[in-house]
């Protein structure tokens, strides 16, 4: 019994520096895993990127549940793939006629004024009045100008009937000098029973009469060419005169301009007074500055550039979707109608090129109007979806 004791209490002497031991290893641990004070400072920054970054993640949401019912969203889903080519653009009428402020023939106008003018977005018939300008001049140099022509053509009228007088006379001396001619030849032929001194002069008066004639027939004619002459002088003016008094007529009637075709009203931005803007009445134009249009919406195309690296994919009656950026869910089926093959260059490389394409538009709206910007989606090879644009 007592060797039992003893064993037993050299098994406890023995277990006694382990548990000890493991004592000092659980306070090491319990040490490590204490938790630490972090500085104040990093504190806020976390707290603040973790109110950021729901904030972002609820905003997105609530975007994607806006945008998930527009029309849009459907259309560019279903045609938008790894493959598409987005190309930016201008909108265009095929139909269009740009309206200038009228060239005045034969005047040096700095402007034409508007009196009249037709609002924008006006749809018109072919013939409708557009524009007026201020025709005052004009009328004025008709006028003026038509006295003068009347002047002149009076003139005319009255050196024709001096020239017609002075021919008259002209012919009845030159009769009377062949009659006197006449007369002294049949006194020569009774020269012999005439007497020395009557027969030389017989001589003298028929010498006298030949040389009367003879200049009366030189005269004649240069009189003639002088009178027709002064006369061709007057006829010239009265005819330029006229001829400036038309052109003020025909001025006159281009003061007014009216539609070439069916469509809607678009005025250009000008430079005028010093600014760039729309016309509006009172307003000065040189001639010659297109500062309107009439274009027909029911037509209309994209004209956008393309890089000769997009180039190589695209083919013509290529299907695309046209979007309107002013019209966010405004969207048309287009197609590729043509590709300029003149490139130009780029801005920064002459090597780099870029291509002049058209872009038929199907369907219209009352939206759709020239120069507006627009995205134009070309899926080369694939299968583009139909557009949600009124037709």
């Amino acid at each position: 019994m007592e060797s039992s004791s003893d064993a037993e209490a050299q098994v406890s002497s023995a277990m006694r520096p382990s548990e000890g031991l493991d004592e000092s290893v659980h306070a090491e641990s319990a040490e490590a895993f204490k938790p630490r004070h972090l500085p104040r400072g990093l504190v806020i920054l976390l707290a603040t990127l973790l109110a950021l970054a729901a904030f972002t993640a609820l905003f997105m949401r609530m975007r994607t549940r806006t945008h998930g019912s527009s029309a849009v969203q459907p259309v560019l889903g279903a045609a938008a793939t790894a493959h598409t080519v987005r190309l930016m653009g201008m909108t265009a009428a095929v139909a269009a006629r740009s309206i200038m402020a009228p060239l005045i023939a034969g005047q040096q106008v700095g402007t034409l004024t508007i009196t009249k003018l037709v609002p924008s977005g006006t749809r018109v018939k072919q013939g409708d009045l557009l524009v007026e300008f201020d025709r005052q001049a004009q009328l004025r140099d008709f006028v003026d100008k038509q006295a003068q022509s009347d002047d002149l053509n009076q003139q005319v009228i009255e050196a024709q009937a001096k020239e017609d007088a002075a021919r008259a006379k002209d012919d009845t001396e030159l009769k009377q000098a062949e009659d006197s001619r006449a007369k002294a030849r049949l006194e020569m032929e009774k020269v012999e029973l005439l007497s020395r001194i009557d027969a030389e002069k017989a001589q003298e008066d028929l010498d006298e009469a030949q040389a009367t004639l003879v200049q009366l027939k030189e005269t004649y004619d240069l009189k003639r060419k002088a009178a027709q002459a002064s006369i061709r002088i007057l006829e010239i003016q009265r005819d330029r005169t006229r001829e400036t008094m038309q052109h003020a007529q025909a001025n006159s009637a281009l003061m007014e301009i009216h539609a070439p075709i069916d469509g809607i009203v678009v005025y250009n931005t000008i430079w005028k007074q010093g600014n760039m803007g729309e016309v509006q009445e009172g307003d000065q134009v040189r001639p010659g500055v297109p500062f309107m249009q009439v274009v027909d919406p029911a037509i209309m195309e994209v004209n956008v550039p393309v890089n000769q690296e997009d180039l190589l994919g695209l083919k013509i009656g290529e299907k695309a979707l046209v979007q309107l950026d002013a019209y966010t869910g405004l969207v048309f089926p287009g197609k590729l109608e043509s590709i300029d093959p003149m490139g130009m260059p780029g801005d920064f490389s002459p090597k780099l090129r870029h291509f002049s394409a058209t872009f038929s538009i199907s369907g219209h709206d009352s939206r759709l109007m020239p120069d507006l910007s627009a995205a134009v989606d070309v899926d080369p090879g694939g299968a583009t979806g139909t557009g949600s644009g009124s037709k």
